[in-house]
């Protein structure tokens, strides 16, 4: 079966969220538009995912644990993970391998944490899109010890990219999958760069704001949904 997709968004918690993203505002937003699986990926952070899993199981939509993490090159890479338990780990140990810099609230807006009701229970003190000291080398072999799944993300774009700081996507690095955004040409990205012709792309909406989110038009063809059978997917073995 077809089940549409968007593994890449952001809450209220990324200091670049907007306060409009909400747990139920996104919950909400995803089954207007038709998805059937999507995952919560703030900078660094995955503070907003239990409240956004809590608030898929009552709403027949699977919510996938995930993070956009900063690597010491600044390069995205999108983390998902099985459980809530597994991503909470992961983001002790991303925590102990960034820089501690308070968030300036004025210049990158508020990173609040909120329940299932939408109700600010915390908020993250310093700043969460600073870089980690976690290379793009070796961070598929870090995720996976903790049983999680990861690609770069948005991989055509000028900044922030795998392609961009590094001029392509080395093979040590381990990716069987990588993310092409909206704007981006997938058959022109594989003619200038042919390892991707060997591996799964995605695409996903990298949603800041509520109307950033997109249209269920991206699917996967799944026996059954569920959290391990998409990470099995992105897997591409």
């Amino acid at each position: 079966m077809k089940y549409y997709y968007d593994l890449h968004m952001h809450s209220c918690l990324s200091p670049c969220g907007d306060m409009d993203m909400t747990p139920n505002n996104i919950v909400g937003m995803s089954k207007l538009l038709g998805l059937d699986v999507i995952a919560l990926t703030d900078h660094n952070s995955v503070l907003n995912c239990e409240a956004v899993m809590k608030l898929g199981v009552e709403n027949d939509l699977c919510v996938i644990p995930g993070m956009e993490l900063t690597t010491m090159e600044e390069i995205h890479v999108v983390c998902l993970f099985p459980t809530l338990e597994k991503a909470l780990l992961w983001n002790d140990y991303v925590k102990e391998h960034q820089m501690q810099f308070p968030n300036r609230v004025d210049i990158y807006g508020r990173q609040v944490i909120m329940n299932e009701l939408d109700e600010e229970i915390g908020e993250v003190e310093n700043l969460l899109i600073l870089a980690t000291d976690i290379s793009v080398m070796n961070v598929k072999e870090l995720v996976e010890r903790f049983d999680g799944v990861c690609y770069p993300a948005h991989i055509n774009r000028d900044s922030m990219s795998i392609i961009s700081s590094l001029g392509d996507i080395p093979p040590e690095c381990g990716f069987t999958t990588a993310e092409v955004s909206s704007s981006g040409n997938v058959e022109q990205l594989k003619a200038s760069y042919p390892i991707l012709n060997d591996m799964l792309i995605v695409r996903d909406s990298d949603a800041h704001y509520l109307e950033n989110m997109k249209d269920a038009e991206n699917f996967f063809e799944l026996e059954t949904l569920s959290i391990d059978s998409v990470l099995q997917k992105l897997k591409n073995t």
